[in-house]
């Protein structure tokens, strides 16, 4: 088998400490692909990185190997296992600008009444105040004449790209989950992450670059402004990281194809060894 990380902040390089990319140890030999393959300054949507990474999947596939996708970016996962394309529009386009130009002129009520008119299904769906989301439906309505509503409707018609086997990992108690998330925390920290934040500062990354807002940098960039202090923005990261871990579980639990192994107090990785064995034995893959 060979990994392939579905891991939304793992792409970048020189980010290492803070997205726990795997080490050359960890990787033992084994081939690791879409690890540190954009700049910090990239901004990478679903769309962006299913277009990279089925090209790598199918490379495995084609030469007799078994690839793994591992990781926790749901949405990403989705969008190269189950392979349906995306709806038109994209942050940069020109609907989007005009949409954006009316959000600082007009408020947010009048396009919110607009998205009301023409996809009443995505109004119910979507929050007035989720600007991202209601801003992405117009545009996607502006682009194709279509609303976002009747595009998901159409690919969920589309069979899967892949026959893929689900295996899921969770703790039995959630509190050990928050515990061990804690430490990972802490252990980010001691291995240097705001050292790492000041290297990609340095780097002339701007200070409002996706790959700075994720959990960890986010946070040790103002440790490293000065607005605030470094065991605030521990505390920060370690409540940030369980909310996350909260919703990977809430978006995964939504897939009925998944085996779920079950941690313990400790993670005994013999065993989850053996059970995923047996699970790819019964699906004939091993």
């Amino acid at each position: 088998g060979e990994v392939v990380s579905v891991d939304s902040m793992q792409i970048y390089r020189g980010m290492t400490i803070g997205t726990a990319a795997p080490t050359q140890e960890e990787m033992e030999g084994v081939p690791h692909h879409m690890v540190a393959v954009a700049e910090p300054t990239e901004n990478w949507s679903a769309a962006r990185y299913a277009a990279a990474a089925i090209p790598v999947v199918d490379d495995i596939l084609a030469r007799g190997r078994l690839p793994i996708l591992v990781g926790g970016t749901g949405l990403w996962l989705d969008a190269v296992v189950k392979g349906h394309g995306f709806a038109a529009g994209h942050a940069g386009g020109e609907a989007r600008k005009v949409l954006q130009r009316r959000l600082e002129q007009e408020g947010m009520e009048p396009l919110w009444q607009e998205l009301e008119r023409i996809d009443p299904e995505a109004a119910k769906r979507l929050h007035p105040a989720d600007e991202k989301r209601v801003l992405r439906a117009l545009e996607v309505y502006l682009e194709t004449g279509k609303t976002i509503t009747q595009h998901n409707e159409e690919t969920k018609a589309i069979p899967p790209r892949y026959d893929a086997v689900w295996i899921g990992l969770q703790f039995t108690d959630r509190q050990d989950m928050r515990r061990l998330i804690d430490l990972r925390v802490d252990k980010m920290v001691e291995a240097g992450l705001l050292r790492e934040v000041q290297q990609l500062l340095a780097s002339g990354i701007p200070r409002d670059a996706t790959a700075l807002q994720a959990i960890g940098y986010k946070e040790f960039l103002g440790v490293a402004e000065g607005s605030i202090t470094a065991q605030e923005a521990i505390a920060e990261v370690k409540l940030r990281s369980r909310q996350y871990a909260k919703r990977q579980l809430t978006w995964l639990r939504k897939n009925q194809n998944i085996h779920w192994i079950f941690w313990e107090k400790q993670r005994d990785f013999a065993r989850a060894l053996q059970l995923s064995t047996e699970i790819l034995t019964a699906e004939g893959l091993s």
